[in-house]
């Protein structure tokens, strides 16, 4: 659609994926549309560059495809081609000295089955016996929301908060689950606990049926004890581009078709005659950009500082700075496959392990992605041998003094711990160190009570909406999804406004 000058004027400040996808949802509107980036790039947490040779993310890797916000998206910009999926893979815990698989039958390190868990060998006995009991105590009473590790604990013990779910709850928001909210970080789980009294019979209930005990097609499809917390019966919950989520940003800039800028830093913002002013820039050199409708896909505290100024916020403020955020950083490194014991990474049968604050490494998480994902098996930096490709994560809330390390130090303690995780011999032939500061908002309890302050309050402000991970989620179709709200929001009011304003 060609835009013009005389059409309405809608200004997204942030140029990562929420703030670009909202640009895509309106591009068939008959708006005009800026996009305000203030880094010096698109994208946000999304980022892909070559390691050896090999395309592969800096950022977030992967979207979820039981929400269909994301793959959506992707076939909305004509991307649907480029989609790839996971190989039959499973991931592990790196605890008590081993890597042992994730407990079958399990939600988000919640066990149903005791037995499966007791064959993992992630618990002592102790913690397997204490786990049992949530079977037969009465129901844990829980007035509103609480943190995670209060009732998981309550309920199965230290252990399985320790070494189960403080590391799944890690990997996603980087956070702490004696301080995560329950109801904002696993909400399918606390209303499914408000129902049955034993958490177990929770987890079970949210759980697709075991398989049947008979060969064939649906034994292999059925989630086993080493099932990776990404897997389903029937294949993988996830999904990626091949050349890297990383490139959907520019593609999404691009079909926009809005006017996107860069290095164009969002300082003010005011209500300005029936629509709202911003001031871009420094304040040696203000410039000025009147619009009729704002979304704000920025995080939670620019958001809020952005907001100081306007009349009836002042409580959206405080809810905004009272969302916290957690910093980190992945470690790629990239090993000749020939470094590996055996046949490479393949041979471990894992696509990577998590690994417990409890256990005091560095690393939270690792990822093989050369096993994970099919399409990056078997590429070369030089000769014959093929590469290994491993994402380290580093850093949870309350680490900054380890981000702050010099890249070498991070990649030689990553390598490290991998080689004592693994047994790969040798230095990486490759190595990048990608930092994330302030990547990850943190849903702590209360968490559902700011977000509702925060959207009651822009509400009220006509032409004004928010999205991104500051709110129902910090994946990819999260963040779409509020996305799709925002344009919705701002569409409806531009279309109710008399006509000439």
């Amino acid at each position: 659609m060609e835009r013009t000058n005389a059409q309405p004027h809608v200004a997204i400040v942030g140029g990562g994926i929420s703030g670009l996808a909202a640009a895509f949802f309106l591009r068939d509107e008959a708006v005009r549309v800026t996009v305000l980036e203030g880094s010096p790039r698109l994208g946000g947490k999304l980022s892909v560059s070559e390691i050896g040779g090999v395309a592969v993310d800096e950022g977030a890797e992967a979207l979820l495809v039981t929400r269909p916000e994301g793959i959506a998206l992707i076939a909305e910009a004509g991307l649907d081609d480029q989609r790839t999926v996971p190989g039959p893979t499973s991931s592990a815990i790196w605890t008590l000295g081993a890597l042992r698989p994730l407990p079958g039958r399990q939600f988000m390190g919640v066990p149903s089955d005791m037995a499966e868990l007791a064959k993992s060998g992630v618990l002592s006995d102790e913690g397997v016996a204490r786990a049992s009991q949530d079977l037969e105590l009465p129901a844990t009473a829980r007035d509103g929301d609480v943190p995670v590790a209060e009732y998981v604990g309550a309920r199965l013990g230290e252990e399985v908060v320790d070494r189960l779910v403080d590391p799944l709850l890690g990997g996603v928001y980087a956070g702490r689950s004696a301080e995560l909210s329950f109801d904002a970080t696993l909400p399918a789980l606390a209303a499914a606990s408000r129902k049955h009294r034993s958490l177990a019979e929770a987890a079970r209930s949210l759980l697709p049926p075991p398989a049947p005990a008979s060969p064939g097609l649906a034994r292999a499809q059925a989630p086993g004890p080493a099932q990776a917390p990404g897997t389903r019966a029937g294949g993988s919950v996830f999904t990626t581009l091949a050349g890297g989520l990383g490139m959907l940003p520019a593609y999404l800039a691009k079909a926009s078709g809005a006017e996107v800028r860069t290095a164009a830093m969002a300082r003010e913002l005011a209500p300005a005659g029936s629509g709202w002013r911003l001031t871009l820039g420094s304040k040696a050199a203000p410039e000025q950009l009147d619009a009729d409708a704002v979304i704000l896909a920025i995080p939670a505290r620019p958001a809020g500082r952005l907001l100081a100024d306007v009349p009836g916020m002042s409580a959206a403020v405080t809810a905004f700075s009272e969302i916290s955020y957690a910093s980190m950083a992945i470690v790629t490194l990239a090993y000749p496959r020939s470094a590996f014991p055996g046949p490479g990474l393949a041979a471990l049968g894992w696509s990577g392990y998590l690994v417990p604050a409890v256990d005091g490494r560095v690393v939270k998480a690792a990822t093989f992605s050369t096993v994970k994902w099919p399409h990056l098996a078997g590429a070369t930096a030089s000769g014959s041998d093929p590469l290994e490709i491993v994402r380290c994560s580093v850093g949870r809330i309350g680490e900054e003094a380890l981000l702050q390390r010099a890249d070498d130090d991070l990649a030689a303690l990553a390598a490290a711990e991998l080689a004592a995780a693994t047994g790969v011999g040798g230095a990486p032939a490759a190595s990048r160190v990608t930092r994330w500061g302030g990547a990850l908002p943190q849903y702590t309890v209360g968490h559902l009570d700011r977000v509702a302050k925060i959207r009651a309050a822009v509400a009220a402000q006509p032409g004004l909406a928010v999205c991104g991970a500051a709110y129902d989620g910090v994946g990819i179709p999260a963040c779409v999804a509020t996305a799709r709200a925002a344009t919705s929001q701002v569409m409806a009011f531009l279309a109710a406004r008399p006509s000439g304003r």
